[in-house]
């Protein structure tokens, strides 16, 4: 599924690709723009969406330059209707470091919110969840979103920032392969609650597709850890025992006593 891609550009020697399923969002959202006020309400919710995954990408850049100042390599960024995901090429096991990396994504985020809460006015009417008209109705809808993405990824759900975070934190005292269980079992607990939440609550099935997605996301990652972890030991284990270890060899005893004569 994640292989249905088609690239786009570089950004300092990252891939960046879109899924083909973001196609179907944007006719989806086009058309919705197209029913409240034709061409106009057409462009305005296209530039609206493609706006704020501009945002996005510049979230998952935030994770992405971090790791590489670790030295972790980034082959691309992939954008999906859900949000979007850097691919590393190895998680960092210092906890420091994937805390690092896993809290400049939201960073990124509240930096554009706070910059944004300078830039742009706030009417007394404003509607955070009306489609822009006008640059300013723009700005306000980014700083909204990206206030809300910002506060979302920093939620304790595996495998997000939030539950990243969580992982780095336990890993600080606890093995990395219990750290990593016990933050999918959080993060699984909170997805069900989100995709209930989501679909009988606020009837937004994106969102409960999101939430599930996160959901069979987490439980695959801390199989992974697992069994790279247990592939660890048993290599370990076997060289361990392909170790040849000398024999010591005593050196002859020196006596004072001088050898016979032979003859």
């Amino acid at each position: 599924m994640l292989g249905w891609s088609f690239n786009l550009f570089r950004i300092r020697g990252i891939q960046l690709a879109v899924h083909f399923s973001f196609l179907l969002l944007l006719a989806y959202v086009g058309d919705e723009g197209w029913k409240q006020d034709g061409m106009n309400g057409l462009l305005w919710s296209v530039a609206t969406l493609l706006a704020f995954f501009t945002c996005v990408v510049l979230h998952e850049l935030g994770h992405s330059f971090t790791a590489r100042h670790y030295g972790v390599g980034v082959p691309r960024i992939l954008l999906m209707p859900i949000g979007g995901m850097a691919e590393f090429d190895s998680i960092p096991r210092r906890p420091s470091q994937e805390l690092l990396i896993t809290v400049a994504g939201p960073a990124v985020n509240f930096v554009i919110a706070g910059i944004l809460w300078f830039v742009a006015r706030f009417p007394e009417d404003w509607d955070p969840n009306m489609t822009p008209g006008t640059l300013n109705e723009l700005a306000c809808a980014l700083f909204a979103a990206n206030l809300v993405m910002g506060c979302f990824n920093l939620v304790p759900v595996f495998p997000m920032d939030g539950g990243r975070i969580l992982r780095a934190l336990l890993a600080m005292k606890l093995p990395y392969l219990r750290a990593t269980f016990w933050a999918a079992s959080v993060g699984k607990v909170l997805a069900v609650a989100g995709v209930l939440l989501m679909v009988f609550w606020w009837h937004n099935y994106l969102g409960g597709v999101l939430f599930a997605f996160i959901f069979i996301a987490g439980e695959a990652e801390y199989r992974a850890v697992k069994r790279r972890e247990m592939e660890d030991a048993y290599w370990r284990q076997l060289f361990a025992r392909t170790q040849v270890v000398p024999p010591v060899i005593e050196p002859p005893l020196l006596t004072n006593q001088e050898p016979p004569l032979l003859g």
